[in-house]
């Protein structure tokens, strides 16, 4: 069949937000301005396309990132819509590692909220372009040139304006284009569809021609023609300032800001033009790098190319209930033909794709080939995990692994009969897959199944889909924090590891010290021998003993962080000393060592953001007191509304929503994500133990 459209007019894009900003409505408005659907889909609603779960439309919030592709000015354009709310943020983080550019859309009431900032730095660590959509223009309090100072302000960035809004609130119907400086105004009746080009109106004008003068000026850098145009006073067309808008982007050096109101339909066709105009192609973004698994030290670059090898990244599985495993993958390079055979360097595997889809949410469309720069679903790849790179087994090359946060809160979970105990493994199993921040373990003592997630919504989503989904009758416990442990002094510990039951014996020496690292430092090794006192050979063993022991501390069994582990001195012996002597020596050397190091229990803090009435900000405040918060700030926002930012103990926010709505009437919102690790305090440790830490 062929390309369908050419490298250079492909953009794979993500809708990423806070929570309830309108990406999904705004993604909706997408698919109908350019025909993809034919009836407009709302959030509250519940018949969202992009929110197909029966969990999202009940709650009208998006929980796994959707992908569809549409058409817009004979460009192919490919859209992620990812979830805003911070328990889902592994969405956002393996969604952005595949894109080439991305639209950050921001309420113009809350502006830059604390999940927009999260995602924000996402994209940093991505290097993403982005363009900025300031959107619910005409909601209450709606303030445009606010929300581009948070951008600058809070966000480090350099937005820069493309569009002024006429009017505000109920009241806004049209914007300015700073580019070719006309008025854009929007026909109410047909849905927005149609707008008429008009002089700009003469209150705004000065504006226009400030905000003009200030888009020239930001851009000049990246156009060496515009620059001289504007140093020699020349006429500058809008098409040259288009192509410098395209440049500064892509290089990640500026953010074009544009305005609307997806719900109403107005400014979302301007912003399709934006994406075709300033969104990186495959092409003008870095070739993704990553290293041959035949020669580890060799960095390869895969350029887009439907001639090169293959090469392509799993960035997401989904169990489908028609179809099976769906893993999500975008191609860097070559062409790949259903049928063929693909090849895991993380397995050693070759793997057969039977079948390539083309998404469209939880809708498919069945394809032949595919080419560098799509992003599509396999079926077939029963072995590939989200991270894997898939690639051609004559030129193998793997990209760096995706890196997720660790989970923060626990529930039990117990099938309820016999026949359910293996559903519940299976499913689980299945949800693991999914779900790289979604953890399982058994109990030994408790003989309960463990689940461990990024917070109670993860959870309690989880637990839905087990029930509905999977069809697993179980009973869940109470939500309980997953605690760590650390150590407060530097200590030393020697351990002598002989066993001798005829025939070949066991034998390692080892002494470590372990010291305390700052917080969030995470573990190292170092291996401080000399003149070979413990053979190379044994050093990882040792390593592995350390790594093993620090699953479960000397307190009360969490795992280890934020420690430095050396390994100083030893003694092997020429037929009794193995991997096996060492890794158990280093082992029990560790754990005898942290026992002595004044171990310490360490809490997930959370940083909270409560917006309020003003009547009602002393009561809330004495409430988080009470919960061990730390109030940060208390900034005025948009006259009577307040935000408290705080940072406070997970454990004391099971509940919360409730007792904010009690105290509130129900007019204050609140966002919460994890944001550090801090020693608890020794009551709370007494009782989190079941016993006294007094000698």
């Amino acid at each position: 069949m062929g390309r369908k459209y050419p490298l250079d007019k492909v953009r794979n894009i993500g809708i990423m937000a806070h929570i309830d900003a309108g990406k999904t409505t705004t993604t909706e408005r997408i698919l109908y301005y350019t025909g993809k659907t034919y009836k407009i889909g709302e959030v509250h609603d519940g018949n969202a396309e992009m929110d197909w779960m029966i969990q999202e439309k009940e709650r009208g919030i998006t929980i796994t990132s959707a992908a569809t592709s549409c058409e817009w000015r004979k460009h192919g354009i490919n859209i992620i819509d990812t979830p805003g709310h911070v328990d889902f943020t592994v969405e956002v983080e393996r969604s952005l590692r595949v894109l080439d550019s991305a639209i950050a859309v921001f309420c113009a009431v809350g502006g830059v909220e604390p999940q927009s900032e999260t995602v924000w730095h996402q994209a940093n660590k991505y290097q993403v372009p982005r363009l900025a959509f300031v959107n619910k223009m005409d909601r209450v309090g709606a303030d445009f040139f606010r929300v581009v100072d948070m951008i600058r302000d809070r966000l480090g960035s350099k937005p820069v304006v493309l569009q002024i809004p006429i009017g505000s609130e109920a009241d806004f119907h049209g914007v300015v284009d700073i580019i070719d400086m006309k008025a854009i105004i929007w026909k109410g009746e047909d849905l927005g569809q149609t707008y008429e080009v008009a002089e700009i109106p003469p209150e705004l004008d000065e504006d226009a021609q400030l905000y003009h003068h200030d888009l020239l000026e930001a851009v000049a850098d990246f156009d060496d023609e515009l620059m001289d145009n504007v140093l020699h006073e020349k006429p500058v067309e809008p098409a040259m300032i288009r192509r410098a808008i395209r440049k500064g982007t892509i290089d990640n050096k500026i953010v074009p800001v544009l305005c609307g109101t997806a719900f109403k339909n107005k400014g979302v066709q301007l912003l399709l033009d934006a994406i075709v105009d300033y969104c990186a192609s495959p092409l003008e973004v870095p070739a993704i790098r990553g290293f041959n698994p035949d020669k580890k030290e060799t960095i390869e670059t895969r350029p887009p190319d439907d001639d090169g090898p293959f090469a392509a990244l799993a960035f997401k599985i989904v169990t489908d209930p028609f179809v099976g495993r769906l893993t999500y993958f975008r191609i860097y390079s070559g062409t790949l033909t259903s049928g063929q055979t693909i090849y895991n360097p993380r397995t050693n595997k070759r793997e057969r794709i039977n079948r390539i889809l083309e998404m469209h949410a939880n809708k498919r469309e069945e394809r032949k080939e595919v080419y560098s720069g799509d992003i599509v679903a396999g079926i077939g790849l029963k072995s590939t995990r989200t991270g894997d790179t898939m690639t051609d087994q004559k030129h193998p090359v793997v990209f760096e692994k995706m890196v997720f946060p660790e989970p923060v809160i626990s529930v039990s979970v117990e099938p309820k009969t016999k026949g359910d105990q293996d559903k519940l493994s299976e499913s689980l199993g299945k949800l693991v897959e999914e779900d790289p921040t979604f953890r399982v373990k058994f109990d030994d003592e408790t003989g309960q199944t463990i689940i461990s997630g990024m917070g109670e919504l993860h959870l309690e989503i989880i637990v839905d889909r087990l029930l509905r989904e999977f069809k697993v009758h179980a009973n869940v416990g109470q939500p309980h924090v997953s605690y760590r442990e650390t150590i407060n002094k530097a200590i030393s510990e020697k351990l002598r590891y002989v066993r001798q039951s005829g025939g070949r014996g066991q034998f390692a020496v080892v002494e470590i010290e372990i010291e305390p690292l700052e917080p969030g430092d995470g573990f190292v090794f170092e291996d401080k021998t000399k003149g070979g006192v413990v053979p190379k050979e044994y050093i990882p063993a040792v390593k592995k003993g350390i790594e093993s022991a620090m699953r479960s501390g000397a307190l009360a069994g969490y795992p280890v962080i934020d420690l430095k582990a050396m390994l100083v001195d030893g003694e092997a012996h020429a037929v009794d000393s193995s991997d096996m002597a060492f890794t158990i020596a280093s082992s029990l050397c560790f754990k005898s060592a942290m026992t002595k190091a004044d171990p310490v229990l360490l809490e997930p803090y959370m940083k909270v953001e409560v917006v309020l009435p003003e009547q009602y900000l002393g009561d809330v405040i004495s409430d988080l007191n009470g919960r061990r918060a730390q109030v940060n700030a208390t900034d005025t926002h948009l006259g009577a509304q307040r935000v408290v930012d705080v940072y406070v103990p997970l454990s004391e926010m099971f509940g919360y929503a409730t007792a904010l709505r009690n105290i509130t009437q129900g007019r204050a919102n609140y966002s919460m994500q994890f944001a550090h690790y801090k020693p608890v305090p020794k009551q709370i440790t007494e009782k989190v133990i079941g016993h006294s830490l007094d000698k």
